[in-house]
């Protein structure tokens, strides 16, 4: 553990106040581990639109790059109520805040 941890303001679910949040109503950031968020739709081009605004979004936040480790895609193809759902396996610290934090108290310690 270091002498000298980061501290970083989460919510309730453990992500950053400030982290941008998906915006339909059907898309969301689940639980550990890696940090599935979801985008569902019925078409596919949407679902993917809303991950791209997203990702762009959240990478503007934290300056940086998301670090996405896998993109998961599932297909319910049941004839009333057809969708698919995109979801974005994330390195949870990204998603944390933990990159701004550091930028933060090195510039504090500088």
């Amino acid at each position: 553990m270091s002498e000298n941890p980061v501290a970083l303001d989460l919510d309730d679910a453990g992500l950053a106040g400030g982290l941008p949040r998906p915006a339909h109503q059907l898309d969301g950031i689940q639980d550990v581990p890696f940090r599935p968020v979801q985008f569902r739709d019925n078409d596919l081009p949407t679902a993917l639109e809303r991950a791209a605004q997203w990702l762009r979004e959240t990478q503007s936040w934290l300056g940086e790059p998301v670090d996405v480790i896998a993109i998961h895609l599932d297909y319910n193809e049941a004839s009333e109520a057809a969708y698919y759902e995109l979801k974005l396996l994330c390195n949870e610290e990204d998603l944390a805040g933990a990159p701004i934090a550091v930028r933060q108290r090195a510039a504090a310690d500088a």
